[in-house]
Parts: structure tokens; sequence; C-alpha cells
């Protein structure tokens, strides 16, 4: 089953582009999208009792492709094929220019790489499908053919391949200490090492991580590279939805696997400063996907703070986030690609009135909105909960200012709602397959938050419970938070040219190959390399 996780999307591929004019073919792709839905559900009960581990060919032990998935990499896979869905379905009666074959074949190729990635046993092969997934990418923004796309596409393949060399360096060294790239064999020989002989492929490969999950010091230039100025609806909700996740996932496996390397605690800090840094530029961007697009840096800095804090609960938190994140950051995408192309802009100052215009996308849009800002009873709520529920002062007041960020932005962005607009045309035909995944995606927001404990409990298997009085008081400091964050856009940010001009901050090719020396350089002095 687990290579056939792999080969189904490859198939869906080359089915998509040898009948791209068919609509029977996309009737296809949402049948095998919807198995493997089911597949990865079995998978995740499955990996309940133990590991599930294939070997790819005749081969035994660490010669041959192992696959192997656990119960965390199980509900990344879980992730990756109900998106994969959500948007097969989302994009049934797709009619843009880029609805062509080879946007499809891209697309489906994507997945394939992402599951591969959740699935692959050893380091070499982790490496390859990060590599083609960063590839596709990078297509995929550039597929409009725009002067700019292609700019930016350049710059971000061109600081891949930088990145790419810090990955296969470390990855070099691990195997000079350990004689071997199986992550099993390799995370229990480097648990005997000392860690001071472990630093430099420690640093090497986190290098090349913190800047896939867009940490301090890349937030500012990665959203740009892979979301501005157009790049398609249903690419833009897979890089944030999805694709953050690979690199947290990677984040994750590398912390446990260098067990003997203590850097919670410089991680904590970065996640801060990534934490309010993407909430500022979030609150200085006028387009609503650049608002999403810094919001995901926001987001993986407050994943990267519940999973480095040492705390159950707040790692707890951390997992959890992840998969609200998932949700209501790809519920936002998919319902704001169907507000711009009625709208025929993305300037969020221009739209108005889409409750009365369309209350359906309207009402899913609003939930997700509540999610990512941490309204009580949806799913943000409850791993924003977590996440601080064993924090000490300073830290929590961390997270409230945070959860500020993201209100005062999303006041911005939820003025979309109400009002009159004159960029007003004709509603799509066909909008009930883009309403349908999006009306499920924003009932999730909800259901997440309601029995979110239960939510922990069957994807992570912590068993986590919430206090009352803690909710409360959580659900009464939102409040206050809310209150603040209106106050502070109405006569603060509304307007600001500051802001604005702070929103244009860009990073050039030099400055990122320079952060990635700086990060390099500082994460090797905290460690005591030298």
């Amino acid at each position: 089953m687990l290579t056939f996780l792999i080969i189904i999307p490859v198939l869906i591929a080359v089915l998509l582009f040898v009948l791209s004019t068919n609509r029977a073919a996309k009737i296809l792709a949402i049948v095998f999208q919807s198995i493997l839905f089911v597949a990865s559900v079995y998978i995740v009960i499955a990996t309940r009792e133990a590991d599930i581990v294939t070997f790819v060919g005749s081969y035994d032990d660490v010669l041959g492709i192992i696959l192997r998935v656990n119960s965390l990499s199980a509900v990344f896979v879980l992730l990756t094929t109900f998106i994969f869905l959500a948007v097969s379905v989302y994009s049934y009666s797709y009619t843009e220019k880029r609805d062509t074959r080879t946007f499809w074949f891209l697309m489906f190729l994507l997945e394939a790489s992402f599951i591969g990635l959740f699935l692959a046993g050893d380091l070499f092969n982790i490496f390859v499908l990060v590599e083609v997934s960063t590839l596709v990418t990078v297509i995929l923004t550039m597929y409009d053919r725009s002067k700019r796309n292609i700019f930016h596409g350049k710059v971000f393949l061109m600081a891949n391949v930088v990145v790419a060399q810090f990955f296969l360096i470390g990855l070099g060294y691990i195997y000079r200490l350990t004689g071997a790239l199986d992550m099993e064999r390799v995370t229990e020989a480097l648990g005997l090492i000392d860690g001071s002989n472990l630093a430099l492929p420690y640093v090497l490969i986190m290098t090349t991580v913190a800047f896939k999950c867009t940490l301090i010091p890349f937030f500012s230039w990665t959203p740009k590279a892979r979301i501005y100025p157009n790049a398609p609806t249903v690419v833009a909700a897979i890089l944030s939805g999805l694709q953050a996740k690979t690199a947290l996932y990677l984040f994750i496996c590398f912390q446990d696997m260098f067990q003997n390397i203590a850097s919670q605690e410089f991680f904590l800090v970065i996640g801060i400063i990534t934490g309010l840094f993407g909430a500022v530029m979030a609150i200085c961007q006028s387009d609503i996907k650049m608002i999403l697009a810094y919001h995901t840096v926001s987001q993986v800095g407050l994943i990267i703070i519940g999973i480095s804090m040492g705390s159950l609960y707040s790692y707890a938190g951390g997992l959890y986030h992840i998969v609200s994140h998932a949700m209501f950051k790809t519920t936002l995408f998919l319902s704001t690609g169907i507000v711009i192309h009625s709208y025929g802009t993305s300037d969020v100052y221009k739209i108005r009135g889409v409750m009365k215009r369309m209350p359906v996308v309207g009402v899913a849009t609003a939930a997700a909105v509540l999610g990512i800002t941490g309204a009580p009873f949806f799913i943000g709520s409850i791993s924003k909960y977590f996440i601080a529920y064993d924090a000490p002062p300073l830290l929590n007041i961390v997270t409230i200012v945070l959860s500020l960020g993201t209100i005062i932005s999303f006041v911005k962005f939820s003025s979309i709602f109400f009002g009159h607009s004159e960029l007003v045309g004709d509603i799509p035909k066909a909008e009930k397959c883009r309403i349908i995944p999006v009306f499920t995606m924003g009932a999730i927001c909800l259901a997440g938050g309601l029995f979110g404990t239960q939510f922990i409990y069957h994807l992570f298997r912590f068993q986590v419970n919430i206090s009352i009085a803690g909710y409360a008081q959580k659900s009464a400091i939102f409040v206050i938070s809310a209150a603040a964050g209106y106050l502070i856009y109405q006569h603060i940010v509304k307007g600001n040219a500051v802001l604005k001009r702070l929103g244009a901050v860009n990073f050039s090719f030099k400055s990122v190959c320079a952060s990635l020396g700086v990060f390099f350089a500082v994460l090797l002095v905290f460690i005591g390399f030298f």
C-alpha cells in the first residue's frame, strides 16, 4: 500500500496529461484521490499499533529503498491526500488558461513527491524528494510566464540550489560518522556520539530546514517568491497549506534525530521573532493573497514555539496547529480564489459585500478567519490553548501579542464581508464544484474546535484535557484582543503610509545568501561549536 500511495498520484498525473480535454479524466482523478484519502485514513488507524515498513525491490534491511510510516508521518500523508482531494473537486470546472495538461501533470507530481517525502525511510531519498518538490514548485510559480513571476521563480530556484548544498554536505557528514542513511539506524548511531562532534552536520542541515520553514531571516522574501503576484489559486493553497508542512515535518524529524544537540532555546527565540515579524508584515499588505502568505510565516513561528517549548501539552498543541493551519489556510486561499475571480481584483480595499453576494463562501471564509485568529470553539483556539498551556508568563504574553497581530490583519481582511463594491460582475458558472470543498473545510474549522481533544487523540495519540476555567480565560483574552485589534486597525494601521512602505520590503538574492551565512554562523555559536 505504501508503494501505491506514491505511484497512484503519478498515474493520475499521466492520465490528466493524456486526457486533459476530457472531463472524465478529472472525474477519474477525483475518484483516485478519494481512494488515496481512504487509504491514508486506514494507515493512520494501522499505525496506532506499530510502524508500517515496506522494502521496495528484493533487497532487505538498509540495502534497498525503505518506505516507513509511523503515527506522525501518517497524519502528514492524511493531510496531503485530503487537501489534494479538495483541490481536485475545487478544480473540476476550472476554465482559466492555466488549466492545461502540463499544469495538472505538475500538480499531481507534486503530490507524489510530498507523500514520498513523508514515507521515505532514508536520508538520501528525502534529499531527492525535497529537490523534486522544489523544482515542481518553481515551475508552477512561473507557470503564467509573466516576467515578474519568472524572475521570482529563478531567484527562488537559485536560493534553493544554495541551501541544497548545505543539506547534501550535512548528509555526507552523517554518512561519514554513522556509515548509514537509514533514519532509524542513523538516529540510534547519533545517540551514541557526543554532541560536540555533531555540531557541523546539524547546523548544515538545520540551516536548510530553517530556510524551507521560512524562519528568520527568510520571512520577508519567501512568501513573495512563492505567491507574488499571480500564482494560481490552487498552487497558492497547496504551497501555504502543505509545502510549509513538509519543512515542519523535516524540522521535527531532525530535532529527534540529533537528540544530543540542545537547540530548543535557540529555535524558541527564532519562532518568537518569526511569528512577530510575519504578523507585522501581514498587517502591512493590501493584497489578499499576500496577507494570507505572510500569515503562513506567522503561524509557522507559533508552531515552532509549541514544538520547542519542551512541554507535552505545548508539543501536542504545536502538532495540532499544523493540522489547524492546513485547514484554515487552505480554506482561505480557495475561498478567496472564488472571491478574486468574481470581483476581478485581489485588493482588500476594493472588495466588499461578500456575505451578501456569495453567502456560503462568506460563511466558510468567516469560519476560517475565526479559526486562524483563535476564536473560541474554532480549531485554532484549541491548538493555541495547548501551545500556551504550560508556557511561562513571558511566553504567554508573546502568544497573546502574536494573536493580536493576527487579529489586526484579519480585521482588515474581514472588511470584504460587508459594504458595497462597484467591482461586481457575474458569479462564475459551475460554482458548486468550488463551494463544496470550501464549505467542507470551513465546517472542519468549527468541528476541529468543538471536538479538539478527540481530534488530537485520534491523530497523535496524545491524551490531553481542557480546563474549563483556563479556556474561559483564554476566550476572555480573545474578546479583549479582538476589541483592541479593531481599535488599533482603525486608528493606527488603516491608511498608514509607513506600514505600506514596510510591506514592500524585499530581500535580494545576495541578501538571502548573506542571511544563510548569518543564520549558519549564529547557530554554530549557540550550540558551542567554537
